[in-house]
């Protein structure tokens, strides 16, 4: 009796250590598969490939170094947060040609070699459409255009109205004050003012080229902010027909400032700078478009509407490295989000304009940051 119990308990004994090495077979697999899910999910995630296409040229275009600066940022801090390797960003000009930018965008779309193709520029939506018709699977981020309802595509626009408002109520209150104060009213709401010089004002634009975003809200918004400083303002367009003639921006600028124009706003890439070239020769002042320009010729350049394309460019390439970015959205961003600003603080502009004028102008953004003066 005693040999049974002794062979029943090894027998007890025998089942409960395979039992045992079972169960610790089944943790050390479990956790081992658990660990390869990991190892994919962080390869998976330093795969990643973004291709910023850059529709002109890096050198000399500070809102497309923006672009690209904010998405190698972004790329950066996600692998530091994650700890693996950081995503390969490869930035791709495309020059100056426009008629050209469809096909060097399809080339990358057929390559297949990046998740996500990121680019900036009013003309991209519509070209990254049919692009991405042809390639249903290929993912877009793209800055100041517009395209919603397209799964495969996330734009953000800005609210250039309020941009250029902001603009040319700061040019037309320098131009008054050139003037000798004629006709100034002081007004900061927005709508029309009685202006005492009896004539019409002018203000001087000088763009690279027409676009509808020129036509349809730079232009008209900067009238409309000079008109609310006197109604009086009229502004003064012309063409330079490329983003890179600055000779030819400067004989247009020159031009105007003969005609009695005190102000002019340049929106013409690397050939504006032909246009401070004229102005700060003539005596005349600029008002910069897009990124803080105070310090390319201080004392001439008095004002500065100014992107934040580069807030705008990291912020959503995390949300899209997270897998948070909302494809099919088109979002319109403005200065209430952060994203379009007038740079008041820059030491170049506190000692080139009067304390009477800042004063007005800050007036004048603030309710628009507020939203208390809406520009949509």
């Amino acid at each position: 009796m005693k040999f049974l119990v002794l062979k029943l308990m090894k027998k007890i004994s025998a089942v409960i250590l395979c039992f045992f090495i079972a169960a610790l077979m089944t943790v050390v697999f479990m956790g081992g598969c658990k660990n390869r899910e990991n190892e994919v999910k962080k390869a998976a995630e330093s795969e990643k490939t973004i291709g910023v296409f850059i529709p002109g040229v890096l050198a000399g275009s500070a809102i497309y170094e923006m672009v690209a600066n904010g998405v190698l940022k972004a790329a950066e801090d996600f692998a530091a947060s994650k700890g693996g390797a950081v995503p390969k960003v490869t930035v791709i000009e495309g020059g100056f040609n426009q008629a050209g930018w469809e096909d060097q965008v399809t080339t990358l779309a057929a390559s297949q070699s990046y998740d996500l193709i990121v680019s900036s520029n009013p003309s991209l939506p519509e070209i990254v459409s049919r692009v991405s018709a042809k390639f249903p699977s290929q993912k877009f981020l793209l800055f100041d255009g517009e395209l919603s309802g397209n799964l495969n595509v996330y734009t953000i626009r800005y609210n250039q109205r309020e941009q250029s408002y902001m603009a040319g109520y700061i040019a037309a209150l320098v131009s008054i004050e050139a003037e000798g104060g004629a006709g100034s009213s002081g007004s900061t709401s927005g709508s029309a003012s009685v202006g005492t010089s009896g004539g019409v004002r002018r203000l001087g634009l000088v763009a690279a080229q027409e676009y509808p975003v020129m036509n349809n809200i730079i232009l008209p918004g900067f009238t409309e902010g000079a008109q609310a400083a006197d109604p009086a303002f009229t502004v003064d367009f012309r063409l330079v027909g490329n983003w890179f003639d600055a000779a030819k921006a400067a004989e247009l600028a020159a031009a105007m400032i003969r005609s009695g124009v005190k102000v002019i706003m340049p929106i013409a890439g690397g050939a504006g700078h032909g246009v401070i070239q004229a102005a700060a020769e003539a005596g005349a002042k600029v008002v910069w478009f897009d990124i803080n320009g105070y310090a390319i010729r201080p004392g001439t350049v008095i004002g500065s509407s100014v992107l934040r394309q580069d807030k705008a460019a990291y912020e959503k390439t995390m949300l899209y490295l997270n897998g948070n970015l909302p494809f099919g959205k088109a979002e319109i961003a403005g200065t209430a989000d952060g994203f379009v600003d007038f740079v008041e603080n820059d030491p170049h502009y506190i000692a080139s304009v009067s304390e009477e004028i800042r004063g007005k102008q800050a007036a004048l953004v603030a309710r628009i940051r507020s939203g208390e003066l809406k520009l949509d």
